[in-house]
């Protein structure tokens, strides 16, 4: 057959805002995970959420949000299980457009990509939604199964720090297409297909939007620390995770003298990501 290229896009597993049951999932799966007790992550014990400063704990839509769904052990475990039957869902509907692949002879030369946008809090720090630079929040899933690969690079967990922006320019290298030079993103296929390439290490968070409810905040993230700096001119306005050290993020290290130079080096380069983004 020709080339092809699909792009589906799910709204699903995300909650419906303003109904009061938030997961609206496919009648179908209700009685999924019906007799599993999903377990409460370590860090959303309440002491975490009382942690944080003033600035942050005020008026927060990350914090309204988990009230509606997280606040009571009942209201968890309906949310939990309403967002994994959302998801259960989208795994369905990929094995249907397996199978169609198989049906039209296509299975062999097509690559699928799974990912997400972003993030999603399920409680962790006392937190719903998404918007802030905790691990939950900024991983996504990126998935990638091509058929041709040979069976001993299969099923690899890669760790390389793979960004959003990787994705447009893995599709045009898959598709043996010229990748521009403006795109700020690297495909990712020599990593896939087990070559050695130079990748980066680090990488710039933001979240600019202006929103009442959401302090603006910016940040480097490596893989095993980062630092993250709200642009409100409040005590407790700097995060910096030691992920080695505390990989639930329980301890902000910002003030602690032993970290100091950690803190001045991500500074550093946090500054040089910005000044390099506006170029």
């Amino acid at each position: 057959g020709s080339p092809f290229a699909l792009s589906v896009s799910f709204k699903a597993p995300h909650v419906q805002d303003s109904d009061i049951r938030q997961f609206l999932y496919d009648s179908a799966y209700i009685d999924l995970y019906k007799d599993v007790n999903i377990p409460v992550p370590v860090n959303a014990d309440s002491s975490y959420w009382e942690a944080f400063p003033d600035f942050f704990k005020k008026n927060n839509e990350a914090r309204r949000r988990w009230a509606i769904r997280f606040s009571t052990m009942e209201k968890y475990q309906t949310s939990v299980k309403g967002y994994y039957r959302l998801i259960y869902g989208i795994d369905v509907v990929l094995g249907r457009i397996r199978e169609t692949l198989k049906k039209n002879r296509q299975e062999e030369n097509t690559v699928i990509m799974l990912m997400g946008d972003n993030g999603f809090y399920l409680a962790e720090h006392g937190l719903a939604g998404k918007w802030y630079a905790h691990e939950e929040s900024i991983r996504v899933p990126l998935i990638i199964y091509d058929p041709r690969l040979k069976v001993k690079l299969r099923g690899q967990k890669m760790e390389q720090m793979v960004l959003n922006i990787d994705v447009a320019p893995t599709i045009l290298d898959l598709a043996k297409l010229h990748i521009p030079e403006i795109m700020d993103g690297k495909s990712v296929k020599p990593i896939m297909y087990g070559e050695s390439v130079n990748w980066r290490d680090s990488f710039l968070f933001e979240h600019l939007f202006v929103h009442e409810k959401i302090p603006r905040s910016e940040g480097v993230i490596k893989k095993n620390r980062k630092y993250v700096r709200f642009l409100v001119d409040e005590p407790g306005n700097e995060w910096l995770f030691d992920l080695d050290a505390n990989p639930d993020e329980t301890i902000n290290y910002a003030d602690s003298d032993s970290y100091k130079s950690m803190k001045e080096d991500l500074i550093e380069e946090m500054n040089e990501l910005i000044n390099s983004a506006k170029k």
